[in-house]
């Protein structure tokens, strides 16, 4: 398997874009996995200045099949004294395919101070825990570790740790973009086996810098509603200490 950090560095810049290629590993049905491509559009972005702030927020649009070479052309909308957007496109042979809007904001003096959403109860797996890594039928979930609870859940939700199997070398924002989105939808539960689904929407607003303890993230997403082949999800994401990291929404189609 190509490795995310592999996929990078193999990025090259020509004609003001990046250019580069999604190997099979990474894909899902027809299109990339959706947290690769959008893990590569934050590297361009992140380029576009040397000097910007931590990443604050994500706003993800999936618009079409992304597959075999890309490229990516990352746009500064604005900076100000405190935030910076960038837009990040990311094309293939089949045309536009993602479209994001990133802040960065660097942390400001304030005087308002919250911070809840603890984590859901489920230990850490340690040294001795088998892990799964996903379905052949679905290639990207090959590049990761995964433990799944199994009960208490609801029926449209899902409670799973992730890891990139392999995590050397990366931008720890660019690894966590790749993780965030390895949720299967948790509408998906409440259908009889395999049916189609892409992913429209998705927004991540990070609450503080992505740092874990062995590459380990909590992830969590739950299905308020499913009608008439949509459905809208709440998703979170906590540390291997328990701290929230990054809230988000996702919007998902399920042709089912």
């Amino acid at each position: 398997m190509t490795s995310l950090a592999e996929i990078v560095a193999a990025l090259r810049v020509e004609d003001e874009a990046w250019h580069g290629a999604i190997p099979t590993t990474w894909q899902q049905g027809r299109t990339a996995y959706g947290g690769l491509s959008a893990a590569l559009a934050l590297h361009a972005a992140k380029r576009v200045e040397p000097d910007l702030p931590p990443l604050r927020s994500a706003q993800v649009s999936f618009i079409g099949p992304l597959s075999g070479a890309v490229t990516i052309r990352a746009t500064k909308l604005r900076r100000g004294r405190n935030a910076a957007f960038v837009q990040a496109d990311v094309t293939s042979d089949a045309g536009l395919g993602l479209r994001a809007t990133f802040v960065f904001m660097a942390p400001i003096a304030s005087g308002i101070a919250l911070d809840q959403g603890s984590a859901p109860r489920f230990a850490l797996p340690g040294p001795d825990t088998k892990t799964f890594h996903g379905m052949s039928a679905v290639p990207f979930t090959q590049n990761f570790e995964l433990v799944d609870r199994r009960d208490g859940l609801g029926a449209a939700e899902w409670l799973r740790w992730v890891r990139l199997r392999e995590r050397d070398g990366l931008d720890p924002e660019v690894a966590f973009m790749a993780v965030a989105d390895c949720l299967p939808p948790a509408a998906i539960k409440l259908a009889e086996g395999l049916v189609p689904l892409s992913s429209m929407t998705w927004l991540v607003n990070l609450v503080r810098p992505p740092a874990t303890t062995d590459g380990w993230w909590l992830l969590h997403a739950a299905a308020d509603h499913a009608k008439d082949g949509a459905s809208s999800q709440r998703m979170a994401i906590w540390n291997a200490d328990g701290a929230a990291v990054a809230e988000q929404m996702q919007s998902v189609a399920i042709f089912a």
